[in-house]
């Protein structure tokens, strides 16, 4: 009996050709399932399925931006025609344009929030669409959507105004999604990577330092790879009714991620006066758990 819980069952990953997108397709396929590889340049994702076939792995090519909306409807019916099912779909796709808010373009702004956050919501839409006809139609659905957030859009992170926001609308996504699709037998849930890529790697200074591989052999914390597990157990069967949720994964390290809580609170029971509040949200905030400082600063 295989104790691959991945076995037979079909992936879509965005953002596949490098970095944790390509680990996740390796780990996938490694653990028994046929991958759908996108990535925006066809060669990127057609070297990663050379990879996974190489080993004797199943996997077929499917590029193109994942923001757009004819593509996105694409991706998954690639998956469907190759392999005659979709069961898991991982939004990662992604890409930098750190400037501190004053100095950010338009372009800047516009350009990282689509692929990050419009791009998430293309590909779930068009696979939940599917999955919920399928539901709609009889068939049990065991269907499975990670997002990729970042502990940038749940704690800040200084020069990233475009990404951490693009990161913490998808980390809501998640939860609204979690919501509006169980139903259909689809779980969402999230991840906020720490991992060396071209991305971090580009930012230069003490946050490329941070991700450099150690040369004495020891755990290389950083490595892509050690994203992937978490990743591969969401998308299975195995991982049940587990929906909604955030989880931060560095190194060996897996955390829960609870954001947004109520904290503190007084009812008045009428409204207040503005010059009242002067001594009532400073004596909140002292009842109330201090910030967590910027995720870059760590």
């Amino acid at each position: 009996m295989s104790n691959k819980i991945s076995e037979g069952r079909v992936v879509i990953v965005t953002g596949a050709g490098q970095g944790i997108g390509r680990a996740h397709a390796l780990a996938f396929a490694a653990d028994g399932a046929k991958v759908v590889v996108n990535d925006y340049a066809a060669e990127s994702a057609q070297s990663v399925v050379a990879e996974i076939e190489a080993v004797g792995g199943q996997a077929v090519v499917a590029s193109g931006d994942v923001a757009d909306w004819d593509t996105g409807a694409a991706i998954v019916q690639t998956a469907i025609d190759t392999f005659g099912r979709l069961d898991a779909l991982v939004n990662n796709a992604g890409f930098l344009r750190d400037r501190m808010l004053v100095s950010l373009s338009e372009d800047d702004w516009d350009s990282v929030v689509r692929v990050h956050l419009k791009g998430h919501f293309v590909m779930l839409r068009h696979a939940a669409a599917h999955w919920r006809a399928l539901s709609k139609a009889g068939e049990q659905v065991q269907a499975r959507i990670v997002n990729t957030s970042s502990g940038a859009g749940i704690f800040g992170s200084v020069g990233q105004g475009n990404y951490a926001a693009a990161k913490a609308a998808i980390a809501e996504l998640t939860i609204q999604a979690a919501t509006e699709l169980g139903n259909y037998g689809i779980t969402v849930n999230g991840i906020a990577p720490a991992a060396r890529t071209q991305m971090t790697l580009g930012a230069g200074g003490a946050m490329a330092d941070q991700m450099a591989a150690p040369g004495d052999g020891s755990f290389d914390s950083m490595d892509p790879a050690n994203i992937s597990p978490v990743v591969v157990w969401l998308a299975s069967a195995e991982s049940g009714d587990v929906t909604g949720r955030l989880f931060e994964v560095e190194g060996g390290t897996v955390t829960v991620l609870d954001a947004w809580q109520r904290a503190a609170s007084k009812d008045k029971g009428a409204r207040w006066d503005p010059a009242e509040l002067g001594d009532v949200l400073p004596g909140l905030l002292s009842e109330s758990p201090e910030q967590v400082k910027a995720y870059g600063a760590r």
